[in-house]
C-alpha cells in the first residue's frame, strides 16, 4: 500500500505493517495529480496538486503521518495494481483512522442543508463505501472549511441518501444495499459494479470494457455468499 508522507508529500510504499493514516474522499475534476505525475514531479505543477497539499495539511494539522488519495497513490497503468486496488478499497477505507470528504461545490453558510442536497459528492458511485466504511468522516467544503461529521450531520446525510442508519448499515439487505446506489452514477458503466464490492463483501477481478455485465457478474459473486432473496 502507498501513502503520503504529509510533510514531504513523497510516496512510500508499505508492507503489511502498514502505519496509521488519514484517507481522502472526494468528487474527481478533469485533471487530477496521478502516481505518475507525482513520482515525476509533474504534479506541482497541476491544478489538482493543491487539493494534494491542503489534504496534506489537514492531516499533519491532525496528527497523521501519512495520508491515501486514491487519484496519486495507485499506478492504474498496472492492471494487477488497479485489479487489487478496487478489490481493497473499502477495506482500506474502513481501516482509516479518518475520512476528509471534500466537497468542492459546498460552501459554509446559511443555506448548508441545501448545497449539502446539491453536491455532486453525494451522486457518486464510489463515495458511497467512502462515507460508509470509515467510522470517523469529517466533511470540508471548497475552502477546507470543516462542515461537520458523519455523526454531527448524520439526520441531513441520511436525508439525502436515504440510508436511514448510517452505522448500523451491514445489516440491511441486498435490495436495500442496492437501492442506496440506485440513483448514483460513474463515469465508467462497469464501476458501478465494482464501486460497490466491498458493501457487499466481494472479490471480482474488473474487466473494463465488459459494460453492464459487470453487474451480473457482481450479482453472481453476491449469490455465492448470500442467501438473502431480497436481491431477485
Amino acid at each position: 500500500m502507498r501513502l503520503i508522507n504529509t510533510s514531504t508529500l513523497v510516496l512510500e510504499t508499505f508492507g503489511e505493517a502498514v502505519p496509521s493514516y488519514a484517507i481522502l474522499s472526494h468528487r474527481w475534476n478533469d485533471v487530477e495529480v496521478s502516481f505518475q505525475d507525482l513520482q515525476d514531479g509533474r504534479g506541482k505543477s497541476m491544478a489538482g496538486y493543491s487539493k494534494i497539499q491542503r489534504c496534506c495539511a489537514q492531516a499533519q494539522s491532525d496528527g497523521w503521518k501519512y495520508v491515501w488519495i486514491d487519484s496519486c497513490c495507485i499506478d492504474k497503468t498496472s492492471s494487477a495494481e488497479l485489479s487489487e486496488a478496487i478489490n481493497s478499497m473499502y477495506q482500506w477505507y474502513q481501516a482509516s483512522q479518518v475520512c476528509y470528504a471534500y466537497l468542492a461545490d459546498v460552501r459554509l453558510g446559511k443555506k448548508l442543508h441545501r448545497e449539502l442536497e446539491d453536491s455532486q459528492w453525494f451522486t457518486r458511485g464510489w463515495t458511497l463505501q467512502e462515507l460508509l466504511a470509515p467510522a470517523s468522516v469529517v466533511f470540508f467544503d471548497q475552502d477546507w472549511v470543516d462542515i461537520g461529521t458523519k455523526a454531527s450531520l448524520g439526520e441531513i446525510i441520511s436525508e439525502i441518501t436515504g440510508i436511514e442508519d448510517l452505522i448500523d448499515f451491514e445489516s440491511a439487505c441486498v435490495a436495500q444495499k442496492m437501492s442506496w446506489a440506485a440513483n448514483r452514477k460513474t463515469t465508467r458503466v462497469e464501476d458501478m459494479a465494482y464501486c460497490l464490492l466491498g458493501l457487499f463483501d466481494v472479490n471480482m477481478p474488473p474487466l473494463y470494457g465488459e459494460g453492464e455485465n459487470a453487474f451480473i457478474r457482481l450479482q453472481l459473486e453476491i449469490l455465492k455468499t448470500s442467501d438473502d432473496e431480497s436481491i431477485f
